[in-house]
């Protein structure tokens, strides 16, 4: 079963979109592209709900 983690390769600032990204098996870019008009359009929640992701999703496990 896939889980849903940050991301190691795909990170520009925690690795939230990359990890979204991965999780949905689609570009990383298109998923920031998402979260920033989605950001833009709800008037700057989407920067409190990246926080959020930022704190409540696991890094990966480096077994």
């Amino acid at each position: 079963m896939k889980k849903l983690t940050l991301s190691e390769k795909n990170t520009k600032i925690a690795g939230v979109c990359g990890g979204f990204g991965e999780y949905l098996n689609i570009d990383p870019t298109i998923v920031r592209i998402i979260w920033i008009v989605g950001t833009i359009i709800s008037f700057g929640t989407g920067i409190l709900a990246y926080l959020l992701c930022w704190i409540l999703i696991p890094y990966t496990n480096r077994d």
